[in-house]
């Protein structure tokens, strides 16, 4: 059974490849991107991803704008942002933008694990909190 659906946006190949394995092996799908625009594209396609874990740099369009434009187009989906290079001003712009939460890389798998699993659950309750409050209107429209 898949835990959760996520993207892996990270510039190094190497990385993405190894964490994908790592956390496939966790069951969770993992769907990886290798810059900012295709982030965004894989959000188009795959639309059952419920948390982006988001490398702050990268070259062209870095994190925090991916950030932005996600939640712009995508405001439940959870993201969690990943640094080899955290800076406090970078922190507090990605959490003021709605990041889930900020870790360092190289970050400890049974972490990510644990934080991945705690922004897909907060997901899935938004959407249920959705779900029921568009219950609520159509039921107390037939009234």
């Amino acid at each position: 059974m898949t835990i959760a659906n996520l993207l892996l946006v990270d510039d190094e190949v190497p990385f993405v490849d190894a964490m994908t394995k790592r956390l496939t092996h966790r069951n969770f799908h993992v769907v990886a991107a290798y810059n900012g625009d295709q982030c965004l594209e894989q959000l188009e396609v795959h639309r059952d991803i419920e948390v982006v874990i988001l490398d702050v740099k990268m070259p062209g369009m870095d994190g925090i704008e991916v950030l932005r434009q996600i939640k712009i187009k995508y405001p439940i989906i959870e993201v969690i942002m990943l640094t080899g290079h955290a800076t406090v001003e970078s922190a507090i712009d990605g959490m003021k933008l709605g990041a889930f939460d900020y870790l360092m890389k190289p970050c400890d798998m049974e972490q990510l694990v644990a934080k991945s699993s705690e922004a897909a659950a907060r997901k899935r309750g938004q959407e249920e909190k959705i779900i029921e409050a568009r219950l609520k209107a159509i039921t107390s429209q037939r009234a």
